[in-house]
């Protein structure tokens, strides 16, 4: 794997359910937070005007969740000031996509309790139409270009 992108995300009370485990969806919404941070706000490209890995693309594009799948592997319980520790990286890029992956832990020495893809489509808000990744797109995702998440298989 080349690079990743590691964030930690604070862990709020509204994320948890009446058992006291981290809420399913409210899991997706940190998971789609360090998304929208790694894209949009980390500041990771030298020379580009904006931060995030999207900041090289022109300012009419924008992101677009086509889809997303996560696995929950472990019980993710609410413990005050433990942030949710997340790693991200890109799986896949297509001609106007591509796929971020996730991994979402408790505590660092803990396997995942989460992992996930979500299919990020880039949207020309002038020509609203898909816009097609330029060189200097693919070549910034690329560097964080890694290996899918291996989900569990369906049976049935």
């Amino acid at each position: 794997m080349t690079a990743v992108y590691d964030t930690e995300i604070q862990a709020r009370l509204r994320d948890v359910n009446l058992a006291g485990h981290v809420d399913n969806v409210e899991a997706i919404r940190i998971v789609n937070e360090a998304r929208t941070e790694l894209l949009r706000f980390a500041p990771l490209v030298e020379g580009s005007a904006r931060p995030g890995l999207l900041g090289v693309t022109p300012e009419t594009v924008t992101d677009l969740v086509g889809g997303q799948r996560v696995d929950y592997h472990a019980e993710m319980r609410f413990a005050p000031f433990q942030p949710f520790l997340l790693r991200l990286w890109v799986s896949h890029v297509g001609r106007s996509s591509f796929t971020v992956a996730a991994q979402m832990r408790t505590q660092a020495d803990h396997a995942p309790a989460l992992v996930g893809e979500a299919t990020v489509v880039l949207w020309d808000t002038g020509a609203s139409r898909p816009w097609a990744l330029d060189a200097t797109t693919r070549a910034t995702l690329g560097a964080y270009l890694g290996e899918p998440v291996a989900f569990r298989e369906r049976r049935g």
